[in-house]
C-alpha cells in the first residue's frame, strides 16, 4: 500500500444503495388505487341497478318468444296476448294514471313516442288493437309476423324517462 493520502490503491469501490422496495407504494399510488376502487364500485351498482330497472322488460320479452312460437297456430290468439302484454309492459315501466286509460289513437302515439317509432307504420298496432277486442279476422301470416315484430320492437326499444315508471 502507498502510504499517500491521494493515492488511487485507496479509493474503494461504491457502495450501492439497496434497492427501493415495491411495497408499501408511495401515498399517492394508494390513493389512485382507492380511487380506482370506488369508481369501479360506483359502476357495478350502476350497471346493477340498470340491469335491475329493466328486469320488466326481460320477463316481457320472455312472454313475447312464447307467444311468437304460437303464431303459426293460433294468430288470433297469439295477437290478442300480445296486445295485453303490451298494456300490461307500458304499465309496468310507466305511471298507470298516464298510461291504462290510453286507447286507440292515444295508446299507439304513446307506443310510437316511447319507443321512437316514428317511421314505422302504425297499421300493426291497430291490428294488435283489433285483435285484442276481437275485432279482426284472420289477418295472415305476414301481417301476423309484422304485427309481433313491432311488438318485439317496442319491447326492446321503448324508453322510460327517469323520474317515471314503479
Amino acid at each position: 500500500m502507498n502510504p499517500d493520502p491521494t493515492s488511487l490503491d485507496r479509493l474503494h469501490d461504491l457502495v450501492p444503495p439497496p434497492p427501493v422496495p415495491g411495497w408499501p407504494p408511495a401515498p399517492g399510488w394508494c390513493w389512485l388505487l382507492g380511487l380506482l376502487a370506488i369508481a369501479a364500485l360506483f359502476l357495478a351498482a350502476r350497471l346493477f341497478l340498470h340491469w335491475q330497472h329493466n328486469r320488466y322488460r326481460r320477463e316481457a320479452l320472455a312472454e313475447y318468444h312464447k307467444l311468437a312460437a304460437h303464431l303459426s297456430t293460433d294468430r288470433l290468439g297469439a295477437l290478442a296476448q300480445m296486445a295485453v302484454l303490451l298494456k300490461r309492459t307500458a304499465v309496468s315501466a310507466y305511471p298507470r294514471t298516464e298510461v291504462a286509460p290510453l286507447t286507440g289513437e292515444d295508446w299507439l302515439a304513446f307506443l310510437h313516442h316511447s319507443a321512437g317509432m316514428k317511421d314505422v307504420s302504425p297499421e300493426p298496432g291497430c291490428l294488435l288493437e283489433m285483435a285484442a277486442y276481437g275485432t279482426v279476422k284472420d289477418p295472415g301470416e305476414g301481417k301476423a309476423r309484422e304485427a309481433a315484430a313491432w311488438v318485439e320492437h317496442w319491447l326492446k326499444g321503448h324508453h322510460v324517462e327517469r323520474g317515471t315508471g314503479c
